[in-house]
Protein backbone atom coordinates (compact mmCIF):
# COMPACT_ATOMS: atom_id res chain seq x y z
CA UNK A 1 0.00 0.00 0.00
CA UNK A 2 1.41 3.47 -0.78
CA UNK A 3 1.89 5.37 1.89
CA UNK A 4 -0.77 8.42 3.22
CA UNK A 5 -3.26 6.16 1.77
CA UNK A 6 -5.56 3.25 2.58
CA UNK A 7 -7.89 0.33 1.12
CA UNK A 8 -11.83 0.74 1.50
CA UNK A 9 -14.73 -1.23 0.21
CA UNK A 10 -14.58 1.23 -2.44
CA UNK A 11 -11.32 0.51 -3.72
CA UNK A 12 -7.98 2.92 -1.88
CA UNK A 13 -8.04 6.59 -1.28
CA UNK A 14 -6.25 8.93 0.66
CA UNK A 15 -5.63 8.46 4.40
CA UNK A 16 -7.84 11.48 5.47
CA UNK A 17 -10.37 10.90 3.28
CA UNK A 18 -13.88 9.92 4.56
CA UNK A 19 -16.43 7.34 3.41
CA UNK A 20 -19.84 9.03 4.30
CA UNK A 21 -23.33 7.05 2.83
CA UNK A 22 -25.81 9.28 0.35
CA UNK A 23 -28.21 9.63 3.63
CA UNK A 24 -25.20 10.96 5.72
CA UNK A 25 -24.62 13.67 3.17
CA UNK A 26 -28.11 15.53 3.90
CA UNK A 27 -29.21 17.88 7.05
CA UNK A 28 -29.70 15.76 9.86
CA UNK A 29 -32.34 17.61 11.41
CA UNK A 30 -34.69 17.90 8.56
CA UNK A 31 -37.30 15.23 7.01
CA UNK A 32 -37.80 14.43 3.35
CA UNK A 33 -34.08 14.87 2.51
CA UNK A 34 -34.14 11.75 0.13
CA UNK A 35 -37.42 11.33 -1.32
CA UNK A 36 -39.07 10.09 -4.31
CA UNK A 37 -42.25 11.35 -6.03
CA UNK A 38 -46.00 10.48 -5.25
CA UNK A 39 -46.83 6.76 -6.11
CA UNK A 40 -48.51 6.79 -9.57
CA UNK A 41 -52.45 6.83 -8.11
CA UNK A 42 -51.83 10.09 -6.36
CA UNK A 43 -50.36 11.89 -9.21
CA UNK A 44 -52.58 11.33 -12.33
CA UNK A 45 -52.97 13.61 -15.78
CA UNK A 46 -56.34 14.41 -14.08
CA UNK A 47 -54.31 16.57 -11.49
CA UNK A 48 -52.21 18.18 -14.24
CA UNK A 49 -52.69 22.21 -14.73
CA UNK A 50 -51.64 24.77 -17.04
CA UNK A 51 -50.17 26.45 -14.53
CA UNK A 52 -49.41 26.44 -10.54
CA UNK A 53 -46.67 24.07 -9.20
CA UNK A 54 -44.29 23.02 -11.71
CA UNK A 55 -43.44 18.88 -12.12
CA UNK A 56 -40.27 18.00 -12.17
CA UNK A 57 -39.95 14.94 -14.09
CA UNK A 58 -36.60 12.52 -14.59
CA UNK A 59 -36.47 13.80 -17.93
CA UNK A 60 -35.18 16.92 -17.37
CA UNK A 61 -31.95 15.73 -15.63
CA UNK A 62 -31.03 12.50 -18.42
CA UNK A 63 -27.93 14.49 -19.68
CA UNK A 64 -26.35 15.30 -16.83
CA UNK A 65 -27.75 19.12 -16.60
CA UNK A 66 -31.19 20.31 -15.61
CA UNK A 67 -33.18 21.41 -18.89
CA UNK A 68 -36.78 22.01 -19.32
CA UNK A 69 -38.34 23.95 -22.05
CA UNK A 70 -42.09 23.23 -20.81
CA UNK A 71 -43.91 22.19 -17.66
CA UNK A 72 -47.05 20.67 -16.38
CA UNK A 73 -48.32 21.92 -13.45
CA UNK A 74 -50.27 21.14 -10.17
CA UNK A 75 -52.41 23.37 -7.81
CA UNK A 76 -51.45 24.78 -4.82
CA UNK A 77 -53.57 22.21 -2.52
CA UNK A 78 -52.83 19.06 -4.48
CA UNK A 79 -49.27 20.13 -3.91
CA UNK A 80 -49.97 20.77 -0.06
CA UNK A 81 -51.55 17.11 0.20
CA UNK A 82 -47.83 15.76 -1.60
CA UNK A 83 -45.49 18.20 0.16
CA UNK A 84 -43.20 15.58 1.33
CA UNK A 85 -42.62 14.99 -2.32
CA UNK A 86 -41.73 18.85 -2.50
CA UNK A 87 -38.41 19.74 -4.28
CA UNK A 88 -36.39 23.21 -4.13
CA UNK A 89 -33.95 25.07 -5.74
CA UNK A 90 -30.56 23.77 -5.19
CA UNK A 91 -31.63 20.50 -4.56
CA UNK A 92 -30.11 17.10 -6.82
CA UNK A 93 -32.71 15.46 -8.64
CA UNK A 94 -32.31 12.24 -10.04
CA UNK A 95 -33.86 9.71 -12.07
CA UNK A 96 -35.35 7.14 -10.14
CA UNK A 97 -37.06 4.77 -12.91
CA UNK A 98 -36.37 3.90 -16.76
CA UNK A 99 -33.20 3.03 -18.57
CA UNK A 100 -31.67 6.54 -17.39
CA UNK A 101 -32.01 5.88 -13.72
CA UNK A 102 -29.83 7.23 -11.63
CA UNK A 103 -28.93 10.61 -14.40
CA UNK A 104 -29.21 13.33 -11.91
CA UNK A 105 -28.55 16.94 -12.06
CA UNK A 106 -28.82 20.03 -9.56
CA UNK A 107 -32.05 21.99 -9.46
CA UNK A 108 -31.14 26.06 -10.65
CA UNK A 109 -30.44 27.57 -7.28
CA UNK A 110 -33.00 30.51 -8.29
CA UNK A 111 -36.00 27.85 -10.15
CA UNK A 112 -39.86 27.47 -7.98
CA UNK A 113 -40.06 25.34 -5.48
CA UNK A 114 -41.75 22.56 -7.17
CA UNK A 115 -42.84 18.78 -6.58
CA UNK A 116 -41.61 15.31 -8.20
CA UNK A 117 -42.92 13.09 -10.58
CA UNK A 118 -43.33 9.50 -9.56
CA UNK A 119 -40.23 8.81 -11.50
CA UNK A 120 -37.76 11.43 -10.04
CA UNK A 121 -36.15 11.80 -6.68
CA UNK A 122 -34.25 14.60 -5.10
CA UNK A 123 -31.64 14.39 -2.67
CA UNK A 124 -30.98 17.79 -0.13
CA UNK A 125 -27.53 18.19 0.43
CA UNK A 126 -26.33 19.37 4.03
CA UNK A 127 -24.31 22.28 2.80
CA UNK A 128 -22.71 23.32 5.80
CA UNK A 129 -20.49 20.35 5.60
CA UNK A 130 -20.64 18.98 2.08
CA UNK A 131 -19.82 20.53 -1.76
CA UNK A 132 -23.49 19.81 -3.11
CA UNK A 133 -21.93 20.99 -6.79
CA UNK A 134 -19.06 17.86 -5.81
CA UNK A 135 -21.27 15.71 -4.97
CA UNK A 136 -23.62 16.16 -8.14
CA UNK A 137 -20.47 15.44 -10.23
CA UNK A 138 -19.55 12.62 -8.45
CA UNK A 139 -23.12 11.04 -8.58
CA UNK A 140 -23.08 11.97 -12.24
CA UNK A 141 -19.66 9.90 -12.83
CA UNK A 142 -20.89 7.16 -11.24
CA UNK A 143 -24.11 6.87 -13.10
CA UNK A 144 -22.17 7.13 -16.33
CA UNK A 145 -19.59 4.36 -15.50
CA UNK A 146 -22.92 1.78 -14.48
CA UNK A 147 -21.99 1.81 -10.83
CA UNK A 148 -25.31 2.24 -9.99
CA UNK A 149 -26.83 -1.02 -11.59
CA UNK A 150 -25.97 -2.87 -8.40
CA UNK A 151 -28.94 0.17 -6.86
CA UNK A 152 -31.60 -1.20 -9.32
CA UNK A 153 -34.44 -3.33 -8.54
CA UNK A 154 -36.04 -5.70 -10.75
CA UNK A 155 -39.78 -5.24 -12.47
CA UNK A 156 -41.08 -4.18 -15.83
CA UNK A 157 -38.94 -1.48 -15.97
CA UNK A 158 -35.46 -0.53 -14.67
CA UNK A 159 -36.11 1.46 -11.24
CA UNK A 160 -33.62 2.37 -8.76
CA UNK A 161 -34.11 1.11 -4.98
CA UNK A 162 -34.20 3.91 -2.43
CA UNK A 163 -33.33 2.11 0.23
CA UNK A 164 -30.04 0.65 -1.07
CA UNK A 165 -29.63 4.29 -2.80
CA UNK A 166 -29.46 6.11 0.76
CA UNK A 167 -26.91 3.10 1.82
CA UNK A 168 -24.92 3.89 -1.09
CA UNK A 169 -20.94 5.25 -0.32
CA UNK A 170 -18.90 7.66 -1.61
CA UNK A 171 -15.62 9.14 -0.70
CA UNK A 172 -14.55 12.82 0.16
CA UNK A 173 -12.13 15.21 1.47
CA UNK A 174 -12.30 15.89 4.87
CA UNK A 175 -13.13 19.30 4.33
CA UNK A 176 -15.62 21.40 2.86
CA UNK A 177 -12.97 23.72 1.56
CA UNK A 178 -11.04 20.80 -0.17
CA UNK A 179 -14.59 19.50 -1.83
CA UNK A 180 -15.09 23.07 -3.10
CA UNK A 181 -11.70 23.61 -4.67
CA UNK A 182 -11.93 20.39 -6.51
CA UNK A 183 -15.80 21.24 -7.47
CA UNK A 184 -14.76 24.58 -8.60
CA UNK A 185 -11.89 23.16 -11.02
CA UNK A 186 -14.72 20.54 -12.66
CA UNK A 187 -17.21 23.69 -12.42
CA UNK A 188 -14.74 25.82 -14.81
CA UNK A 189 -14.41 22.72 -17.27
CA UNK A 190 -17.67 21.65 -17.56
CA UNK A 191 -18.27 25.91 -18.31
CA UNK A 192 -15.53 25.53 -21.57
CA UNK A 193 -17.35 22.07 -22.68
CA UNK A 194 -20.95 24.30 -22.46
CA UNK A 195 -19.62 26.78 -24.17
CA UNK A 196 -18.14 25.05 -26.82
CA UNK A 197 -21.06 23.22 -27.16
CA UNK A 198 -23.06 26.46 -27.89
CA UNK A 199 -20.38 27.22 -30.62
CA UNK A 200 -21.40 24.15 -32.33
CA UNK A 201 -24.85 24.98 -32.30
CA UNK A 202 -24.37 28.39 -33.68
CA UNK A 203 -22.11 26.86 -36.59
CA UNK A 204 -24.57 24.35 -37.45
CA UNK A 205 -27.44 27.09 -37.33
CA UNK A 206 -25.40 29.35 -39.37
CA UNK A 207 -24.91 26.27 -41.70
CA UNK A 208 -28.11 25.34 -42.16
CA UNK A 209 -29.26 29.26 -43.52
CA UNK A 210 -26.70 29.08 -45.54
CA UNK A 211 -27.25 25.94 -47.33
CA UNK A 212 -30.99 26.80 -47.63
CA UNK A 213 -29.47 30.17 -49.49
CA UNK A 214 -26.80 28.65 -51.63
CA UNK A 215 -28.75 25.53 -52.74
CA UNK A 216 -32.23 27.64 -53.30
CA UNK A 217 -32.95 27.38 -57.53
CA UNK A 218 -31.78 30.70 -58.86
CA UNK A 219 -32.42 32.04 -62.16
CA UNK A 220 -30.61 30.18 -64.98
CA UNK A 221 -30.35 26.93 -62.91
CA UNK A 222 -32.00 23.78 -64.71
CA UNK A 223 -34.06 21.21 -62.56
CA UNK A 224 -33.97 17.66 -63.67
CA UNK A 225 -34.85 14.60 -62.14
CA UNK A 226 -32.10 12.79 -60.45
CA UNK A 227 -32.21 9.80 -62.70
CA UNK A 228 -31.12 11.95 -66.02
CA UNK A 229 -27.90 12.90 -64.39
CA UNK A 230 -26.86 9.89 -62.38
CA UNK A 231 -26.12 6.72 -62.16
CA UNK A 232 -27.52 4.75 -59.57
CA UNK A 233 -26.83 0.69 -57.79
CA UNK A 234 -28.39 -0.83 -54.80
CA UNK A 235 -25.68 -2.50 -51.98
CA UNK A 236 -25.70 -6.16 -51.00
CA UNK A 237 -26.52 -8.43 -48.12
CA UNK A 238 -22.61 -9.13 -46.46
CA UNK A 239 -24.23 -10.93 -43.57
CA UNK A 240 -21.85 -13.96 -45.13
CA UNK A 241 -19.13 -12.03 -45.93
CA UNK A 242 -17.60 -10.82 -42.74
CA UNK A 243 -14.36 -11.32 -42.32
CA UNK A 244 -12.51 -9.18 -39.74
CA UNK A 245 -9.18 -9.66 -42.27
CA UNK A 246 -10.95 -8.36 -45.22
CA UNK A 247 -10.66 -5.32 -47.28
CA UNK A 248 -13.73 -3.60 -47.26
CA UNK A 249 -15.98 -1.03 -44.87
CA UNK A 250 -19.20 -1.92 -45.05
CA UNK A 251 -21.78 0.95 -45.20
CA UNK A 252 -25.08 0.59 -43.31
CA UNK A 253 -27.57 2.08 -42.52
CA UNK A 254 -25.78 4.30 -39.30
CA UNK A 255 -22.68 4.54 -41.21
CA UNK A 256 -20.48 2.63 -38.46
CA UNK A 257 -17.42 1.16 -39.13
CA UNK A 258 -16.06 -1.07 -36.42
CA UNK A 259 -13.63 -3.70 -36.44
CA UNK A 260 -16.39 -6.58 -36.89
CA UNK A 261 -17.54 -4.96 -39.88
CA UNK A 262 -15.14 -5.67 -42.48
CA UNK A 263 -15.51 -7.54 -46.28
CA UNK A 264 -13.60 -9.91 -47.77
CA UNK A 265 -12.38 -8.63 -51.31
CA UNK A 266 -13.14 -11.65 -52.78
CA UNK A 267 -16.46 -12.53 -52.16
CA UNK A 268 -19.06 -12.03 -55.05
CA UNK A 269 -21.64 -9.93 -52.79
CA UNK A 270 -19.04 -6.88 -52.74
CA UNK A 271 -20.28 -4.24 -53.76
CA UNK A 272 -17.31 -1.11 -54.27
CA UNK A 273 -17.77 2.44 -53.80
CA UNK A 274 -15.42 4.70 -55.36
CA UNK A 275 -14.28 8.05 -54.70
CA UNK A 276 -16.94 10.86 -55.68
CA UNK A 277 -20.36 7.79 -54.45
CA UNK A 278 -22.83 9.02 -52.71
CA UNK A 279 -24.90 6.90 -50.44
CA UNK A 280 -28.16 7.09 -49.44
CA UNK A 281 -30.17 5.02 -46.92
CA UNK A 282 -33.06 3.58 -48.02
CA UNK A 283 -34.81 2.20 -45.42
CA UNK A 284 -35.75 4.01 -41.82
CA UNK A 285 -38.05 3.30 -39.01
CA UNK A 286 -40.49 6.04 -38.73
CA UNK A 287 -39.71 9.36 -37.63
CA UNK A 288 -36.08 7.93 -37.60
CA UNK A 289 -33.13 9.91 -38.31
CA UNK A 290 -31.38 7.86 -41.00
CA UNK A 291 -33.62 7.80 -44.14
CA UNK A 292 -32.05 9.54 -46.94
CA UNK A 293 -29.00 10.45 -44.86
CA UNK A 294 -25.84 10.49 -47.11
CA UNK A 295 -22.49 9.55 -47.22
CA UNK A 296 -19.44 11.13 -49.65
CA UNK A 297 -17.07 8.54 -50.67
CA UNK A 298 -13.50 9.71 -49.71
CA UNK A 299 -11.78 7.13 -51.27
CA UNK A 300 -11.36 4.69 -53.92
CA UNK A 301 -12.22 0.66 -53.03
CA UNK A 302 -12.29 1.65 -49.17
CA UNK A 303 -16.37 0.57 -49.00
CA UNK A 304 -18.92 -1.61 -49.78
CA UNK A 305 -22.32 -0.93 -50.27
CA UNK A 306 -24.99 -2.82 -47.71
CA UNK A 307 -28.32 -3.51 -48.40
CA UNK A 308 -30.93 -1.11 -48.57
CA UNK A 309 -28.16 1.42 -49.13
CA UNK A 310 -28.01 2.78 -52.65
CA UNK A 311 -25.06 4.17 -54.41
CA UNK A 312 -25.37 7.40 -56.35
CA UNK A 313 -23.19 8.18 -59.08
CA UNK A 314 -23.01 12.13 -60.62
CA UNK A 315 -22.88 11.30 -64.75
CA UNK A 316 -21.02 15.25 -64.62
CA UNK A 317 -21.04 17.67 -62.34
CA UNK A 318 -19.59 18.19 -58.28
CA UNK A 319 -20.38 15.25 -56.55
CA UNK A 320 -19.94 17.41 -53.19
CA UNK A 321 -22.46 19.79 -54.54
CA UNK A 322 -24.94 16.58 -55.27
CA UNK A 323 -23.64 15.34 -51.70
CA UNK A 324 -25.07 19.05 -49.99
CA UNK A 325 -28.54 19.12 -52.13
CA UNK A 326 -29.47 15.08 -51.20
CA UNK A 327 -28.07 14.78 -47.75
CA UNK A 328 -31.35 14.29 -45.68
CA UNK A 329 -33.48 16.05 -48.74
CA UNK A 330 -37.19 16.91 -47.99
CA UNK A 331 -38.29 15.50 -50.87
CA UNK A 332 -37.06 11.81 -49.69
CA UNK A 333 -38.27 12.42 -46.13
CA UNK A 334 -41.91 13.41 -47.03
CA UNK A 335 -41.88 8.88 -48.15
CA UNK A 336 -42.31 8.65 -44.16
CA UNK A 337 -45.38 8.64 -42.80
CA UNK A 338 -44.82 8.34 -39.28
CA UNK A 339 -46.58 5.01 -39.08
CA UNK A 340 -44.45 2.36 -40.45
CA UNK A 341 -40.81 1.93 -41.60
CA UNK A 342 -40.22 4.08 -44.93
CA UNK A 343 -38.34 1.45 -47.84
CA UNK A 344 -37.67 3.66 -50.69
CA UNK A 345 -37.55 2.29 -53.96
CA UNK A 346 -35.24 2.82 -56.78
CA UNK A 347 -37.33 4.88 -58.93
CA UNK A 348 -38.77 7.08 -55.69
CA UNK A 349 -34.80 8.14 -55.46
CA UNK A 350 -34.05 8.65 -59.32
CA UNK A 351 -37.62 10.73 -59.47
CA UNK A 352 -36.28 13.18 -57.43
CA UNK A 353 -36.29 16.91 -58.77
CA UNK A 354 -32.84 17.80 -58.65
CA UNK A 355 -31.70 21.68 -59.32
CA UNK A 356 -28.37 23.03 -60.19
CA UNK A 357 -26.28 25.47 -61.61
CA UNK A 358 -25.51 25.47 -65.19
CA UNK A 359 -21.70 25.03 -64.45
CA UNK A 360 -19.17 23.06 -62.68
CA UNK A 361 -17.15 26.10 -61.21
CA UNK A 362 -20.74 27.43 -59.69
CA UNK A 363 -21.21 24.18 -58.26
CA UNK A 364 -18.04 23.50 -56.89
CA UNK A 365 -17.76 27.17 -55.12
CA UNK A 366 -21.36 26.09 -53.29
CA UNK A 367 -19.72 22.77 -52.00
CA UNK A 368 -16.44 24.54 -50.91
CA UNK A 369 -18.16 27.03 -48.96
CA UNK A 370 -20.61 24.23 -47.40
CA UNK A 371 -17.36 21.89 -46.85
CA UNK A 372 -15.25 24.59 -45.15
CA UNK A 373 -18.31 24.98 -42.98
CA UNK A 374 -18.41 21.56 -42.21
CA UNK A 375 -14.66 21.26 -41.29
CA UNK A 376 -14.78 24.26 -38.85
CA UNK A 377 -17.61 22.35 -37.10
CA UNK A 378 -15.87 18.99 -37.17
CA UNK A 379 -12.56 20.93 -35.83
CA UNK A 380 -14.85 22.34 -32.70
CA UNK A 381 -16.09 18.78 -32.17
CA UNK A 382 -12.92 17.60 -31.94
CA UNK A 383 -11.75 20.02 -29.35
CA UNK A 384 -15.34 19.21 -27.63
CA UNK A 385 -14.42 15.75 -27.58
CA UNK A 386 -10.78 16.59 -26.13
CA UNK A 387 -12.20 18.75 -23.28
CA UNK A 388 -14.70 15.82 -22.76
CA UNK A 389 -12.08 13.79 -22.16
CA UNK A 390 -9.56 15.79 -20.14
CA UNK A 391 -12.23 16.61 -17.75
CA UNK A 392 -12.85 12.76 -17.39
CA UNK A 393 -8.97 12.58 -16.51
CA UNK A 394 -9.20 15.19 -14.38
CA UNK A 395 -11.95 13.70 -12.44
CA UNK A 396 -10.40 10.61 -12.23
CA UNK A 397 -7.28 12.15 -10.47
CA UNK A 398 -9.33 14.56 -8.03
CA UNK A 399 -11.80 11.65 -6.86
CA UNK A 400 -9.55 9.72 -6.15
CA UNK A 401 -7.40 11.91 -4.53
CA UNK A 402 -4.23 11.58 -6.60
CA UNK A 403 -4.14 15.04 -7.13
CA UNK A 404 -4.68 17.47 -3.92
CA UNK A 405 -6.19 20.72 -4.35
CA UNK A 406 -5.72 22.36 -0.36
Amino acid sequence: MVEGYKNTEVGVIPEDWVLFTIEELTPKNKKYNIVDGPFGSNLKTIHYRKSGIPIITSGYVTNGKFYANEYLYVDLEKFKQEKRSAVKGGDIVMAKIGERCGASAILPENHKVSILSGNALKITIDENYFSKQLISQILWEHHVNGNFEILRTTGAQPALSMANLKKYKIPLPPTKAEQTAIANVLIDADALITQLEKLIHKKKAIKQGAMQELLKPKEGWETKTLGELVEFSNGKAHEQSIDKNGNYTVVNSKFVSTEGAIAKYSNQNISPLFKGDITIVMSDIPNGKALAKCFLIDKDNKYTLNQRIGSIRPIEGDSSYYFYQLNRNKYFLAFDSGSGQTNMRKNDILNCPFSLPPTLSEQSRIAEILSDMDIEILKLEDKLEKQKQLKQGMMQSLLTGKIRLV
